[in-house]
């Protein structure tokens, strides 16, 4: 785990590349978004369900309609509202430690049955 905190971020190689775990700070905005249905069950769910019928419009109207214009509004306020923008805070010394995982995540690696650098295949 190469940060801890204000949020948790592991990191994972995969075979392309690297995936990010930001799992805790999702689980930080579910609450959020909890904690605003239980203050305003009507207000919330009208909102979501807002959103959700103009997401369906979206798709039906093409990639440049009202609705698309609109429910990306209401998405963003939304993201703002209860995600902090969509940033992920990273402070200090983390984020090095972001830094450093993601160096040693991304050295070119040799693939299976590929010979390493300077070596025969096996």
């Amino acid at each position: 785990m190469p940060v801890t905190g204000p949020f948790r971020i592991y990191v994972d190689s995969t075979p392309t590349g690297v995936k990010l775990d930001v799992s805790h700070y999702l689980h930080a905005v579910l609450l959020s978004l909890a904690e605003a249905a239980a203050e305003d069950p009507e207000g919330l769910a009208d909102e979501l369900a807002a959103l959700g019928e103009l997401s369906q419009a979206a798709a039906h109207q093409g990639p440049d309609s009202h609705a698309v214009h609109e429910r990306d509004a209401r998405a963003d306020a939304l993201v703002a509202q209860f995600a902090d923008e969509g940033t992920l805070p990273v402070y200090g010394a983390q984020v090095g430690a972001l830094a450093e995982s993601l160096r040693k995540l991304t050295v070119p690696r040799p693939m299976p049955g590929q010979p390493a650098e300077g070596g025969a295949a096996a």
